[in-house]
């Protein structure tokens, strides 16, 4: 498959693919002699491992990491679950950092009255401080 074929396939534009090569998340595959690249059934499947995990919340750099676990005879299913586990750490965090800011947010919406000059818009000043 061409480039442009095996992103339909996986459901990403060009750019993503090359942005992953660049990455090294892809391997670059061979060109023919014409000097266009052929991708492979294996490429739209690892795309679709990279898309589904972040999907998930992992990083590219994450993801690197479970690709090279994944070929790595001496690892097993428990190194994947310690890296899952971390990221629902990490998940909830966020969860409660977004509370907090939406929280703050509302406190200081329903302070603005929504009229007047912007110069008293107590939002923008809240934000000054």
């Amino acid at each position: 498959m061409l480039i442009g074929e095996t992103a339909k396939c996986a459901g990403v534009n060009v750019e993503t693919i090359r942005y992953y090569e660049r990455k090294g998340i892809l391997p670059v595959p061979k060109a023919r002699t014409s000097g266009y690249r052929e991708y492979t059934t294996e490429t739209v499947a690892l795309i679709s491992f990279v898309k589904n995990a972040q999907n998930l919340g992992f990083t590219l750099k994450e993801i690197q990491e479970l690709l090279a676990i994944k070929v790595d005879v001496t690892s097993d299913c428990g190194d994947i679950k310690s890296r899952a586990q971390k990221k629902i750490v990490e998940i909830e965090e966020k969860i409660v950092a977004l509370q907090e800011m939406k929280e703050s947010l509302g406190i200081i919406t329903t302070q603005c009255s929504g009229k007047g000059p912007v110069s008293e818009c107590t939002i923008l000043n809240a934000l000054n401080r």
